[in-house]
């Protein structure tokens, strides 16, 4: 979602959803569609924006961010009352959506036909939309399916459930860390159940052991409440053996606008800072990329990023895999 553009709300003409499942268009879809720029995993891992679906397979979490654009009070954490779709029909729902959403760029005279064509066979899943995909009890098994359909994985998770993790084997496996502490945790991330600090620290360990996905560590970095213990937030990328760190400013929109005032926004300048200083004590991720308009920073391994290649008849098969900028 572009920062520009704010949160969308469920009733928006750009939120879809079928039962627990829904998609979004991001805004650097829209931009990639017309030729306006792309999104800054474009430049960091080499995600087409006009082929990536934006999705979530549960819209309800399990923690109260104070950062989160969302409405917490409608995000109720009760599951037992959902009749859960399986893996294959949340896939093709997915599918479907998408192209829904983006039906009527087909028309738009910036948009030239090739690339309307392409965003009409995603080729990247955001797994990212809202909730907390790991809730999903058939979350591997819907990963195993978009790979099926020739479609890479970026899986973002809380954290809280590692034992769901360790069988997961998406193509990028984000995990957000938002507190070098067990008390910065408790303030600013507010998990709805007891023993939320403990599953992350589980979950770097389930990261560490991850050999055929690529692993990344998100922060939200929040002025005046995160930013702080660079060398804590080090040793849990270590303790994790990520392959990149990424950091990113808090945005000032939607709800989180009722919980933190505007001064809570860290400058691209800020987040630079605060991400050298966790570098200093990561000397192995010696490479530093930013894209400024997005106020987000990487620290990488090494000066290549890339869309990893899936099975032979995929399209990405023949791909150059390199990602210069």
């Amino acid at each position: 979602m572009s920062e520009s553009d704010g949160p969308k709300q469920v009733d928006d003409p750009d939120y879809h959803s079928e039962n627990h499942t829904a998609a979004q268009t991001c805004g650097w879809t829209a931009n990639s569609l017309r030729g306006e720029g792309k999104c800054y995993k474009y430049i960091f891992y080499g995600i087409e924006s006009h082929r990536c679906i934006q999705m979530t397979p549960v819209v309800k979490c399990n923690e109260r961010c104070v950062f989160c654009w969302r409405d917490h009070a409608g995000h109720a954490y009760e599951l037992g009352d959902v009749e859960w779709d399986d893996p294959a029909a949340v896939a093709d729902a997915s599918l479907r959506l998408q192209k829904k959403l983006l039906s009527g760029f087909g028309g738009n005279d910036k948009v030239p036909r090739e690339r309307f064509e392409e965003a009409m066979e995603p080729r990247h899943v955001a797994i990212s939309l809202d909730g907390e995909p790991s809730l999903y009890p058939y979350l591997p098994e819907l990963i195993e399916e978009f790979h099926d359909r020739d479609i890479t994985t970026f899986l973002v998770s809380n954290g809280t459930n590692p034992d769901v993790l360790a069988e997961c084997d998406p193509t990028q496996l984000y995990v957000s860390v938002d507190a070098p502490d067990r008390k910065t945790f408790d303030e600013t991330v507010k998990a709805v159940e007891g023993g939320a600090w403990e599953s992350l620290i589980d979950t770097l360990d389930v990261l560490a052991e991850k050999d055929d996905t690529r692993t990344v560590i998100r922060t939200t970095l929040v002025k005046g409440h995160n930013m702080h213990y660079p060398a804590w937030y080090a040793a849990m990328c270590d303790r994790a053996n990520v392959d990149f760190v990424e950091m990113k400013a808090y945005m000032h929109v939607g709800h989180s606008r009722g919980r933190l005032d505007r001064e809570s926004m860290p400058s691209h300048d800020d987040v630079r800072e605060f991400t050298e200083r966790v570098g200093q004590f990561l000397p192995d991720h010696d490479v530093m990329k930013e894209v400024e308009e997005s106020h987000v920073t990487l620290l990488a391994r090494e000066d290549q990023t890339w869309v990893p290649k899936l099975e032979k008849s995929s399209d990405f098969w023949e791909r150059d895999p390199v990602v210069n900028y």
